[in-house]
């Protein structure tokens, strides 16, 4: 039986890294848990104020308004979220 030719493989040689890795900035870390924080606070003071009926003064007049702000805020905290490096 006759044998195959064999082929000559280059050799794998991985691309050399030009650019040096990415380093977040530092205020993204303190901002990004921030924001969450405020937000979650947002939204669980606007249910405790709900639910107790007591007049805070900018929560209590915003109305459904403070799920918007709370979750817009948290919404914030994840974008920052994924500039972390």
């Amino acid at each position: 039986m006759a044998k195959s030719k064999t082929r000559k493989k280059a050799v794998y040689t991985p691309p050399v890294r030009a650019e040096k890795a990415a380093v977040s900035p530092r205020w993204l870390v303190p901002v990004m848990l921030a924001v969450w924080l405020i937000g979650l606070g947002w939204i669980s003071t606007y249910y405790v104020a709900a639910s107790t009926g007591s007049n805070v003064p900018l929560i209590s007049d915003l109305g459904n308004w403070n799920l918007g702000i709370g979750f817009a805020l948290i919404i914030v905290g994840v974008v920052l979220s994924t500039k972390w490096r």
